[in-house]
């Protein structure tokens, strides 16, 4: 059996918390990493008294003392099964058991109380201490010494990151970390140069396009690649009903046009029973009605009835209610864009939202930062902003022009023609020859040429 010892010095232990207390202390550690930077400081793996709580925190803690950061829950796996491998069996079931429940309930409703407890308890012990060397230093005529002593006491638990030091967290730059992401679907925008697997966790992504593009199929079909990949998604809208949101999925997912669905509702029902997909909740407000506080709340509830939301859309900010009111509506158009971004951060989900570009994108070849209508401020604010455009008479045909107008993850000012196929929320890019066919006066042939070029620095 694998040796394990962890000195256990003091009194100090969360054995009057009980096992399931316990569990979430740990479980607040792996989902809130500020919260686990603050605690480096004073918390100590022996004052869990569960054997297997101890063991986790024990790696988990010196990973970070030697790269500067925490593991992911995943990395943290495959460091428990290198080190454990078969000798443990009973400790390496005790782990998988844990981080099987941490999975299938990620954000339990008190982990916020559980947080707070304990930090206050860490710091109380960490002060104790601090009371105890204090008494030595006294005696020993060492006065400034216990100054020092009892401000570094009172400071221990409190955000003290100076930031990322160059050298000293050297190792942190050049660790392969698993970015979790929600894919669009198009491989030339998902591939590793350009979206990297698509939009990541704390991210927030735009659609901008003019009135009738297609910005509320973008959703959709956003919504509908996470949910062939087994996430769970969670779309709001304020412009469609309910109902007409379902069926744009109905026929994305199935491949039967929307006006088609009702004659098909056995074929429907035939594909949701044999492919398995992840969950779908859709949910409406009026326009203007809802603020960003109203999703968040509404995804609390959420929380409290077991989903966990791995993809937010919503269609669209730019009809949400801002939580402050300004004299000019740019302001408050960019408050609501800075608020779902931190939303993303503080729930660790991408967010996928639409905006309308003004009235000069609707006659251009692409639409670009400076067409998103009313603040230039929601194109500082987003991580991703991908435009459509297309011209009145390209419309039947859905051919249209896909620009990467801004990308922090990879390359953007990438152009692309595309195909939207509005009767089941799809898109994709064209080939060549169905660039030529639809435009026999060779309009897009200059789009074509730069894809050509895109796709041979990306392959590069």
């Amino acid at each position: 059996m694998l040796a394990f010892n962890l000195e256990q010095s003091g009194e100090a232990h969360f054995r009057q918390y009980g096992k399931t207390f316990q569990e979430k202390i740990f479980q607040g550690l792996i989902t809130d990493k500020q919260w686990a930077q603050q605690m480096v400081e004073v918390m100590e793996p022996h004052f869990f008294d569960v054997k297997y709580l101890q063991y986790l925190s024990d790696r988990y803690f010196k990973y970070f003392e030697k790269y500067r950061c925490f593991p992911t829950m995943q990395l943290l796996i495959g460091i428990i099964r290198d080190e454990l491998g078969s000798e443990d069996v009973i400790l390496r079931q005790q782990i998988v058991e844990f981080l099987q429940r941490v999975r299938s309930n990620p954000h339990p409703g008190d982990i916020k109380y559980v947080k707070e407890r304990i930090l206050d308890f860490c710091k109380r012990q960490a002060f104790k201490e601090a009371l105890e060397k204090a008494v030595d230093l006294v005696q020993g005529d060492q006065f400034e010494s216990v100054i020092d002593l009892m401000k570094e006491a009172v400071s221990v638990g409190m955000p003290s990151s100076i930031g990322h030091e160059f050298f000293e967290d050297f190792e942190s730059r050049f660790l392969d970390i698993h970015r979790s992401t929600c894919p669009t679907g198009i491989k030339e925008l998902d591939e590793r140069t350009v979206f990297d697997g698509g939009l990541g966790r704390g991210e927030l992504g735009v659609i901008v396009a003019p009135t009738g593009v297609g910005k509320s199929h973008w959703l959709v079909a956003m919504g509908c690649e996470a949910m062939k990949a087994g996430k769970t998604v969670v779309h709001y809208t304020l412009e469609l009903s309910e109902t007409l949101t379902g069926k744009r999925y109905d026929a994305n997912l199935s491949g039967i046009p929307v006006n088609d669905l009702i004659e098909n509702k056995d074929k429907v029902h035939e594909y949701y029973k044999n492919n398995e997909l992840g969950k779908l909740i859709i949910k409406e407000y009026p326009m203007r009605s809802a603020s960003v506080v109203t999703l968040r709340n509404h995804l609390e509830k959420l929380k409290l009835k077991g989903y966990t939301p791995s993809l937010v859309l919503i269609d669209y900010a730019d009809i949400m209610r801002s939580t402050k009111s300004y004299d000019s509506l740019r302001h408050e158009l960019q408050l609501i864009y800075e608020e779902l971004r931190q939303t993303s951060k503080e729930y660790n989900v991408p967010i996928w939202t639409a905006s309308q570009s003004n009235r000069e994108g609707s006659s251009q070849e692409y639409v670009g930062l400076h067409n998103m209508s009313e603040a230039y401020g929601k194109a500082m604010t987003a991580d991703v902003v991908v435009t459509i455009s297309r011209k009145p008479e390209e419309k039947a045909s859905g051919a249209a022009r896909l620009f990467v107008a801004k990308n922090r993850a990879g390359k953007d000012g990438l152009l692309f023609p595309i195909h939207i196929d509005t009767a089941r929320s799809r898109f994709r890019i064209m080939s060549e020859d169905e660039v030529m066919e639809l435009n026999p006066e060779k309009k897009l042939k200059k789009v074509w040429n730069d894809l050509k070029e895109i796709k041979k620095d990306t392959l590069a």
